[in-house]
């Protein structure tokens, strides 16, 4: 008898001699415990075989990366505290950036407008009411250098939560940072670009999947040459695990998205062991405490051998799943908003301890409205005495080798390849986009999900269960009206100074390119040094990209 069916024969022993007669005097207290993905959750979780310990566990910073990217992590540098804020204008941001660095944020994170995330002006009427109310508005260069007036691009690290309209927001940064003397090769951060996930959950995609896929391989190039230190996207599973995916669905999907970002890339004639170092990743950290932590080490390792196996990648650090994380924003409560504090802690401690490289945490007031500056404050401390505090950046992986967090994580990646497969199948993840494929599995998860709290199934804590009578939160961050008439006339004022001419011309030159096979950026660039509005430079791609309408999803 091996060590392994002696182990499992004491089990059964235990459970038969134990458990049992136990549970027939006192049940447990749920009929089933089951995962987000519906998978069961055991009594007890004991060892496994450790012969393929190096093949699928291994050493943190080596292949195949399910203990870490870097052999020391926060031993040696604590991951990026990166606050995600904007609101109002350019100028009420930049106080708000100011505000956070001083508190001991360690990178920018900016949130934009909805008419920026989709290529309008501020004075188009498709932007009325909505100017700066979900992020800062920027219309054009001269609001990006308000908005990093007086930070110093050359040493601080930005995050721009930006899709559709990537390209123009990266050239406006490009821009701003030469005209503060910082060389594009010094800039460092990330730019979302990832359209796929537009498609899927959050609907912020200007133009058709074909059109929006070269921008991004534009991006990459680009930057694979001009900004070498520049992280070219950040796919993201945050947004599909806010829609309602749940947790493998989550690496599931954002993988795919990855691979079909890797492939066009090789399609349009670059390295992945080049341009695959400057990808990065973005995942939700949810309720599930333990399966999170394993959610993040399952897909650190498939990504990995997604890399080898599928790509052909041989340098390692093009083979690492780095990513940042976000607290659940669909996880707080305006019922009992103070709970959201807890929550927040624990969904941060998960993300440390699945070895995030970046954090940012939801401030408990955001079911209500924008953070104010003192949630935002308790928010960034939580990270601070995660990383002072808790001792969990001590040591690596501290939950390596955990029985139930190696068979979550096991369990985990298999699924996610299930799925991945499926989509190989449909044609890629493109196709399995338009027919509509990923949004009908991620609604039907959603709506399994609503039904157990309304069954209470999964108690959510003020909502469902221990629930009283809220006492009103009066320090609520509410935005001046006049914003938006402030951002017109800034523009207004910026046509009449401009050079209209020169614009239009430059306007041509882009619409003619994009018609053609050249890298769009420095065309983009050069309007953008010209102070075309970020809405022209949309118009100028909509006249030859058209624009993308969803399929309707039965």
């Amino acid at each position: 008898m091996s060590n392994r069916e002696r182990l499992e024969k004491l089990k059964d022993d235990w459970k038969r001699e134990r458990v049992i007669p136990l549970l027939k005097r006192f049940p447990e207290r749920k009929k089933e415990f089951k995962t987000s993905f519906d998978g069961p959750v055991e009594i007890l979780y004991t060892p496994k075989e450790t012969e393929d310990y190096e093949e699928k566990i291994g050493f943190p910073g080596q292949y195949p990366f399910t203990r870490g990217v870097q052999p020391t992590m926060y031993r040696g540098r604590l991951w990026t505290m990166r606050q995600y804020a904007g609101f109002g204008t350019a100028e009420e941001s930049n106080q708000r950036y100011r505000y956070l660095l001083s508190q001991g944020q360690t990178g920018l994170s900016v949130a934009f407008d909805l008419p920026t995330q989709i290529g309008y002006d501020s004075d188009d009427p498709m932007s009325e009411g909505e100017v700066g109310r979900v992020g800062v508005a920027i219309d054009s260069l001269e609001d990006m250098e308000t908005l990093f007036e007086g930070i110093p691009l050359e040493r601080v690290s930005t995050s721009m939560t930006i899709n559709s309209t990537a390209a123009i927001l990266l050239a406006m940064y490009i821009a701003v940072g030469e005209k503060q003397g910082v060389d594009p090769s010094k800039l460092t951060g990330t730019i979302q670009n990832d359209i796929l996930k537009e498609y899927i959950a959050r609907g912020t995609y200007i133009f058709p999947p074909d059109s929006s896929m070269r921008l991004i391989t534009d991006i990459f190039e680009y930057c694979s040459k001009n900004l070498p230190d520049f992280n070219t996207i950040s796919i993201s599973g945050y947004h599909i695990r806010e829609a309602g995916a749940n947790s493998v669905q989550e690496i599931a999907f954002t993988l795919a998205d990855g691979i079909a970002y890797v492939q066009a890339a090789i399609d349009a004639g670059l390295d992945p062991n080049v341009f695959g170092k400057r990808l990065s990743f973005f995942f939700n950290s949810h309720n599930g405490f333990l399966e999170e932590i394993a959610k993040f080490r399952a897909a650190r390792r498939l990504w990995a051998r997604i890399m080898k196996e599928r790509f052909g990648v041989t340098d390692e650090k093009a083979m690492m799943l780095r990513f940042h994380t976000q607290t659940g924003g669909s996880t707080l409560t305006a019922q009992q908003p103070m709970n959201n504090i807890v929550r927040v802690a624990f969904q941060a401690l998960a993300a440390v301890l699945g070895g995030t490289q970046s954090l940012h945490t939801n401030s408990f007031d955001e079911a209500l409205g924008l953070p104010t500056e003192d949630s935002v404050t308790i928010a960034l401390r939580t990270q601070q005495i995660i990383a002072s505090e808790t001792g969990v950046a001590d040591t690596v992986d501290p939950l390596g080798g955990a029985y139930f967090i190696e068979e979550l994580t096991d369990r985990m990646e298999e699924l996610a390849m299930d799925y991945i497969q499926k989509i190989d199948d449909l044609g890629g993840m493109v196709e399995a986009v338009r027919n509509g494929f990923v949004q009908k599995e991620i609604l039907d998860s959603a709506y399994k999900y609503q039904v157990s709290i309304e069954n209470k199934e999964q108690i959510i804590v003020g909502v469902n269960e221990f629930v009283s009578e809220d006492k009103e939160v009066k320090d609520i961050l509410r935005l001046d009206p006049a914003i938006e008439n402030r951002q017109k006339k800034k523009i207004e004022m910026l046509r009449t100074r401009r050079d209209n001419g020169k614009v239009e011309s430059l306007l041509d030159d882009l619409r003619e390119a994009a018609r053609g096979s050249d890298n769009l950026m420095p065309f983009i660039l050069k309007a953008v040094k010209a102070y075309a509005t970020l809405g022209e430079i949309a118009n100028a791609l909509r006249d030859v990209f058209g624009e993308y309408t969803e399929a309707v999803i039965l």
